[in-house]
């Protein structure tokens, strides 16, 4: 996964969100433009062929970033590179909020289906396949893409949105190491999969697309060992979380924004024990929210609402 920075191109911003492209971008792009060459009369269509598909990609991205702020999360910034883009969302930690997140973006590609197909139908009725037919041809080749795609996308593989819309669907059961953890498993699965197919083949672009499901697989299995070592250490009962009601593990996990001095904030009453800063939030490490010590301690008096 490219950086936000190094290595990107600041192109716009948008509701507040950055869009960036990596500079490999253009190396693909004169290769793929020019291996299409022939489709249409002029190299411009090839051109204007390749951009219908990276706003297709930047679409789908906003609609995950949207998502994501609409439930209470954050994102702001969008890398577009070779192999399509990136979102960098931080919904809630909660499994519907992150379900719809990620779902928001194959539905950009379903709602584009009907506008696509409208626009090809009345082409073809105005006679364009023959008084103009690399126009034509752009709109029947971008309808395809769009299908294209949403299905590539869907396929429950992490980390493509079929796979994490799995891992969200299996939280709501499994919890969420858990859930990780199997996403990730059939994740792996379906990377060999890719893998055979791109060796039978010999495509290139096959092959990276699974180097990097394989990297991304890799990582998510990591993360959720570490969630679910997480999940096992001793917690505090007499606080709760407000927002996702799990209680605080018991250990200096919290980091002093002053000093930098590792402690336990619920030991010291939100106090650092050596610069003596007092903070007015304590983080959840389970979910990320921020709440006063009050709050935490109200919220483990009142009965979970789940």
């Amino acid at each position: 996964m490219p950086s936000t920075r190094q290595g990107s191109i600041h192109l716009f911003r948008f509701s507040g969100i950055d869009v960036f492209l990596h500079w490999s971008w253009f190396l693909v792009a004169a290769y793929e433009i020019q291996s299409r060459k022939g489709a249409y009369s002029s190299v411009t269509w090839n051109v204007l062929e390749y951009l219908a598909l990276f706003l297709i990609v930047t679409i789908h991205e906003f609609g995950h970033a949207l998502a994501c702020r609409q439930v209470g999360g954050k994102a702001n910034q969008v890398v577009l590179w070779p192999l399509g883009g990136v979102a960098y969302v931080d919904p809630p930690q909660r499994p519907g909020a992150t379900l719809w997140s990620i779902a928001a973006g194959p539905l950009v590609n379903v709602a584009l289906i009907p506008i696509l197909y409208v626009a090809l139908m009345v082409s073809e009725s105005a006679g364009m396949p023959a008084t103009a037919h690399d126009l034509y041809t752009l709109l029947h080749t971008i309808y395809w893409i769009n299908i294209g795609l949403l299905a590539f996308n869907i396929l429950p593989i992490y980390p493509l949105d079929g796979g994490q819309i799995l891992r969200s669907l299996l939280w709501f059961v499994l919890g969420r190491a858990r859930s990780l953890m199997v996403a990730t498993i059939i994740g792996l699965i379906g990377v060999a999969g890719f893998i055979v197919l791109a060796l039978w083949r010999q495509d290139v672009w096959l092959g990276a697309i699974a180097l990097f499901m394989l990297m991304s697989c890799w990582g998510g299995l990591k993360h959720a060992i570490a969630l679910s070592r997480f999940a096992n250490l001793p917690r505090r009962e007499e606080f709760a979380c407000p927002t996702c009601r799990a209680g605080p593990p018991i250990g200096e996990f919290w980091k002093c924004g002053q000093c930098g001095q590792p402690f336990d904030t619920f030991q010291n009453g939100a106090v650092c024990p050596r610069c003596k800063a007092q903070f007015a939030q304590t983080k959840c490490i389970d979910c990320g929210a921020s709440h006063s010590m009050s709050e935490w301690m109200a919220s483990r008096l009142t009965p979970s609402k789940v």
